[in-house]
């Protein structure tokens, strides 16, 4: 029988022992070197492993020192009476600023600078401006010739021999009205009750 086809029982006198056929197998004790990088010698290597854990021990540091660094400006603000918001307000604030003085920010301004001073100078904008002007222009004269062409035909139509005559007539039956009126009020009786005929007595019984 194949001895790798054997089960194993722990009870067996020969449990701690391998077997022939296992006795050739190489058994890594985790202390095994790795092969050194092409174009690098032993003490290359060394040297590069060493400055590395230098720099990873110094990263937790400066970790530890930021941990610390941002407690003491949290214990600060309490203080002061700063919160959150306010924190929040003064990094927009600072990032605003930022982004003002940032190469892009000022490169996409000068950008639009150049393109509003080129559609100024355009051609095609003059001739719109001009258009605009001279169409204000004509809305303001033919409204002005409106108003004075209005104002032109009511003066001939004062001045017309029909409008004349509707004024005399208006003025005729104005004037019938109001003497209507002072005639009325002089045949009115007067008010001691006096007439050309004297009042009789009543003739006694």
């Amino acid at each position: 029988m194949d001895p790798a086809s054997q089960d194993i029982n722990l009870n067996s006198p020969n449990k701690g022992l391998l077997s022939d056929s296992m006795t050739d197998v190489p058994v890594d004790t985790g202390s095994a070197r790795t092969t050194i990088p092409e174009g690098l010698t032993e003490a290359e290597e060394e040297e590069l492993r060493s400055e590395l854990t230098k720099v990873e021990e110094e990263i937790v540091t400066l970790r530890q020192v930021l941990a610390a660094k941002e407690r003491h400006c949290g214990e600060l603000k309490r203080k002061l009476g700063l919160t959150p918001l306010d924190g929040l307000k003064q990094n927009l604030t600072k990032s605003w600023h930022d982004v003002q003085v940032s190469n892009a920010y000022l490169s996409a301004s000068s950008t639009l600078e150049d393109w509003n001073e080129k559609l100024t100078n355009s051609e095609a904008y003059k001739k719109t401006q001009e258009t605009l002007s001279q169409a204000g222009q004509k809305t303001s004269a033919a409204l002005s010739n409106v108003g004075s062409a209005i104002s032109r035909k009511f003066g001939d139509m004062r001045n017309s021999a029909t409008f004349k005559s509707f004024e005399d007539r208006v003025g005729t039956i104005k004037s019938k009205v109001v003497g209507g009126r002072e005639n009325d009020s002089d045949n009115l009786p007067s008010p001691t009750g006096s007439s050309d005929k004297p009042l009789q007595d009543h003739a006694p019984f």
